[in-house]
């Protein structure tokens, strides 16, 4: 089969590897339809993950039909279209009880990090039974890749752990992927003012789109300032962290409120101040996580309303053999206005 093998910082390589095989009974084997690049992904390719073995196949999101199954598993069979989640869990250890399956014994994100990925013609998934989930009928493959990762992550680390309630005036910091799908679930919520900052004007215009009361561009006006003008000089009740660097941590603790949030989704590569000094009079509450996908569910059902106007979000589409260019398109992503990228396997 053809995979995106990764062989260390920025050198990645679509190759054919042999096709995986059942090793457990909890397994399946999974012909992937649709797949797609993460953040994550791109972190990988540049270095940010050097504990990931040489000739690991990428990716973590997907869709697919099941093609083996294990004589352990109960809830799926041969043919079924299924999401791929990003998280793999086990279903019985002590984290997932806690429905903290981020944190599974025997799971948690390993795809395309642990074990291979996603970004290939079949991808070997354990522990199917918890870590697949079945696709209405009306919900297109695309807008499904989307719930494999990103929804959920924004929905939980970003929303719901930002404790977003209605009326409340908050921000979200980066209009990336994760940021516009913090955007989108924190609308369930009622917030009465979103305010999604960023460097890239065509992204903030996509944020306005998606229902974002104002933008901020970070690169060219105060942000602090700005966000003062629109909610008033106490600042917002909730700031999330979508991007993972030191620049936006801080636009979040320069404009939170006295007993606000602020919910770090990014995933960081070096360290950041914490202006303790200034802050700890605050009462404020700071979270951080990796998503657990217990929302996924409830997300699959709010999808099929066609209430989320998720399909503005894929701006690129590309066929597995073109994967490499894909990433540089990514990487790119200002540049060639690229949000979220499917990958067409077949």
């Amino acid at each position: 089969m053809k995979a995106l093998v990764y062989y260390g910082d920025h050198n990645i390589a679509l190759e054919e590897r042999p096709k995986p095989t059942i090793i457990k009974p909890t397994d399946v084997i999974i012909k992937v339809l649709k797949t797609t690049i993460c953040g994550t992904d791109l972190g990988i390719y540049k270095g940010k993950n050097p504990e990931i073995e040489s000739g690991r196949i990428l990716g973590h999101e997907g869709v697919g039909i099941i093609e083996e199954i294990g004589g352990g598993v109960s809830q799926f069979k041969k043919g079924d279209k299924v999401l791929i989640s990003c998280i793999t869990s086990c279903g019985s250890c002590e984290y997932c009880k806690k429905q903290m399956y981020a944190h599974c014994k025997d799971g948690g994100w390993i795809l395309g990090y642990m074990i291979d990925g996603v970004q290939a013609e079949y991808v070997r998934i354990p522990h199917a039974d918890n870590s697949l989930h079945s696709i209405p009928e009306n919900i297109d493959d695309e807008i499904a890749v989307l719930l494999s990762d990103i929804l959920p992550t924004g929905h939980e680390i970003g929303v719901q752990y930002g404790n977003v309630k209605p009326g409340d005036e908050i921000a979200i910091v980066g209009a990336g992927p994760v940021g516009m799908s913090a955007l989108l679930t924190a609308q369930f919520y009622s917030p009465s003012k979103i305010i999604m900052i960023d460097l890239d004007d065509n992204r903030l215009q996509l944020a306005k789109e998606l229902g974002a009361t104002h933008t901020i561009n970070s690169g060219t006006t105060n942000v602090a300032k700005a966000t003062t003008e629109i909610v008033g000089t106490e600042g917002v009740d909730a700031a999330i962290e979508a991007v993972g660097l030191p620049a936006t941590w801080n636009i979040c603790q320069k404009i939170v409120k006295p007993g606000a949030h602020i919910a770090n989704i990014g995933v960081h590569g070096k360290k950041v101040d914490f202006n303790i000094e200034k802050l700890w009079i605050k009462n404020l509450t700071i979270t951080t996580g990796l998503v657990n996908t217990n929302t996924t569910p409830m997300l699959l059902k709010a999808a099929a309303t066609n209430h989320l106007d998720l399909k503005k979000m894929i701006t690129h589409h590309f066929p597995l053999s073109e994967l490499e260019h894909a990433y540089q398109v990514f990487l790119n992503g200002a540049k060639e206005k690229a949000m979220k990228i499917i990958i067409d396997t077949e």
